[in-house]
C-alpha cells in the first residue's frame, strides 16, 4: 500500500434516499419479470444497486463517463475504472418506498502489478440500513488499471468445465444495457458508446455491466431455493461479456449450505463466478 493514499482509509460518507417504487417498477420490466414489488414488499437481492449512486454534472465527469477522481474515493491516476466483485451480507428486508441511508467507508488501499502492469484494489464497505437498523452490509472491490494499447488482443479465457444443474440463458441487447445505465446512473461509456468502447478501452464491442449480471445470478439463485432467503452472496468478475452474445446464468449443486453459481460465456468461458448461502 502506498502511503500516498493513507489519508481515505477509515473515509466516510452517508447518503439517505427514499426507495422509490418507480425505478423498482422499471427495473421489473427492464428485466421482463411479471410483476414489480410494490411498496412495502422486500427489495429483491442485488436491486439496492439502484439507488444512492452519485449524481454529478456533466462538467465533473471525467472522460470515461465517470465522476472524475477525488473526493471520497482517492485520486489514483490509472485510466481504467471497474467494479471487481462484492461480498454481500443480507440482514434484514429493505422495504420498497422506505426512507434509507447507506454509509460507506473505505477499508483498505492495495497496490498490485498484473499481466499488464500496475493495479490499485480500493475496498469500500457499504451499510444500508432502514430505520436504524442494518440491512445490507456490502464490501465492494474497485480496480484501477492501466489502458491498454491499441491494438492489443485479450487472451482467449479457458472453457469452464463445471457441470450446471439449472441453466438460464440471457440476449444482452443494446435496449438492456441502455435501461441499466440509465436506472442506475451509470455514466461509464464501455457500456453505450460502442467507438469509445472500442477505440479507447481495447473491447471488441460494448460490455454488460458487472451488477446486472451478479443481480441475474441472484435471481437465479433465489428462485431455485424453495423460497428461502438470501444471506449472503459474492461475485467475481473474470472476463467480460458482450453486446449481441448470448450467455446462460447457471447453478451448481449445493456444497455445505452454499449454492456455486456462474455466468457462462457464449464460448464456454467462465465471465463470472459467484456463491450464495440462505437461512
Amino acid at each position: 500500500m502506498s502511503a500516498a493514499y493513507d489519508a481515505w482509509i477509515g473515509s466516510e460518507e452517508s447518503r439517505s434516499e427514499r426507495l422509490a417504487a418507480w425505478p423498482v417498477q422499471a427495473l421489473a420490466a427492464t428485466l421482463g419479470l411479471p410483476a414489480a414489488p410494490a411498496a412495502g414488499d422486500p427489495l429483491p437481492p442485488g436491486w439496492q444497486w439502484l439507488f444512492f449512486n452519485p449524481v454529478v454534472p456533466r462538467s465533473g465527469l471525467g472522460p470515461d463517463g465517470h465522476p472524475q477522481r477525488g473526493g471520497f474515493l482517492p485520486p489514483i491516476e490509472l485510466p481504467r475504472r471497474m467494479w471487481a466483485g462484492s461480498r454481500i451480507r443480507y440482514e434484514a428486508a429493505l422495504p420498497v418506498d422506505a426512507m434509507a441511508t447507506r454509509t460507506s467507508r473505505i477499508v483498505s488501499i492495495q497496490n498490485k502489478t498484473g499481466k499488464r502492469g500496475a493495479l490499485w484494489f480500493v475496498t469500500v464497505e457499504h451499510t444500508t440500513s432502514h430505520e436504524g437498523r442494518p440491512c445490507i452490509v456490502e464490501q465492494q472491490d474497485i480496480v484501477y488499471r492501466e489502458a491498454t494499447p491499441p491494438g492489443t488482443a485479450a487472451a482467449a479465457p479457458p472453457r469452464h468445465e463445471a457441470q450446471a444443474r439449472r441453466v438460464r440463458e440471457v440476449d444482452p441487447d443494446t435496449t438492456l444495457l441502455f435501461r441499466y445505465s440509465a436506472l442506475t446512473f451509470n455514466g461509464h461509456r464501455i457500456h453505450y458508446d460502442q467507438a469509445y468502447a472500442r477505440g479507447e478501452e481495447g473491447y471488441p464491442d460494448l460490455v454488460v455491466h458487472g451488477p446486472l449480471t451478479a443481480t441475474l445470478l441472484q435471481q437465479l439463485a433465489v428462485e431455485h431455493m424453495d423460497g428461502r432467503s438470501l444471506a449472503s452472496f459474492e461475485f467475481r468478475g473474470v472476463s467480460p461479456l458482450f453486446v449481441g452474445r448470448r450467455f446462460q446464468l447457471e447453478a451448481g449443486d449445493p456444497q455445505d449450505g452454499v449454492l456455486p453459481l456462474w455466468a457462462r460465456g457464449p464460448d464456454g468461458e467462465l465471465a463470472m463466478a459467484a456463491s450464495a448461502s440462505f437461512r
